[in-house]
């Protein structure tokens, strides 16, 4: 499956599997089903409270856990360090791993509230949690541009990912013109717009054409950009499937054009917590 690297020996898969908002027994059989498909990148996090489903599902597979890249997260109320080393310590145990590949800073804080010497030590934990071997990778999710921008330059934090809300419906071109500038792997989240997308007439249109899903059309329009990853969240084993096949799907300069003129200004991810984005 394709990968994006860089220069951290980042290995993630550009398909992934989203888990929220699966819980238990579902989240378990979805995850294992998944890697018998094929999938190898397995998305979850500490607040989505299915870490120990997941971790079933790694302990039952026959895929030999090295060749998983598993992300998780830890919460915007547990930014501390002590509180950050607690919460990748559960993790791990939740998931039966002694690491993860991919360990992000779920929030900026409450509201964005992460800022100068709390960013800093928050980054700095991070990264020593990399440098023990506890996370192969370090990364942010939901950071606005001016946060990523001041991590990386001003703080100098070996960040190697951000994943934020990115489909047809809503534009991310400055942030994902700074992630490929500095080698960030880009992991879209609510790639399929929460369902909206492959109702739009334009979608349904070039799905016709190419005699797919509407799905695989906007999956496939984010995984052949460059850096850029996708999460999609599915249960059923033909969901799955489809998602797999976005792969191999192939969109020309019109369907590309069309895309484009969508609207690029639904945000469907904006809880009270969030940062100005």
């Amino acid at each position: 499956m394709q990968a994006i690297r860089n220069r951290y020996q980042l290995n993630m898969p550009k398909l992934g599997l989203g888990t929220w908002p699966m819980k238990d027994e579902e989240c378990t059989r979805a995850v294992r089903q998944a890697l018998e498909l094929g999938y190898r990148h397995i998305d979850t996090a500490a607040a989505y409270e299915n870490e120990a489903a997941v971790g079933k599902a790694l302990a039952e597979t026959q895929v030999e856990r090295e060749k998983i890249h598993v992300t998780t997260k830890v919460w915007w109320d547990k930014l501390q360090p002590a509180d950050m080393r607690a919460s990748l310590s559960d993790s791990l145990q939740a998931l039966r791993s002694d690491y993860v590949d991919l360990f992000l800073i779920h929030w900026p804080g409450n509201a964005g509230s992460l800022a100068g010497d709390d960013l800093r030590r928050s980054l700095e934990t991070l990264a020593a949690l990399r440098d023990e071997g506890k996370a192969l990778n370090i990364g942010v999710a939901n950071f606005p541009l001016p946060l990523l921008r001041q991590s990386i330059e001003e703080f100098a934090a070996p960040i190697a990912a951000i994943q934020v809300e990115y489909h047809v419906l809503l534009d991310q071109q400055p942030l994902l013109d700074y992630a490929r500038e500095h080698n960030l792997a880009f992991t879209a989240y609510s790639p399929l717009a929460r369902g909206e997308a492959a109702k739009l007439p334009e979608i349904r249109q070039i799905a016709a054409k190419h005699g797919v899903f509407p799905s695989q059309v906007v999956l496939q329009w984010l995984l052949a950009q460059d850096h850029v990853a996708a999460i999609p969240k599915a249960s059923g084993i033909d969901n799955q499937r489809a998602n797999l096949a976005a792969l191999d799907i192939r969109l020309d300069d019109e369907d590309r054009a069309l895309i484009a003129s969508l609207p690029k200004d639904r945000r469907l991810v904006n809880p009270d917590f969030a940062p100005k984005w």
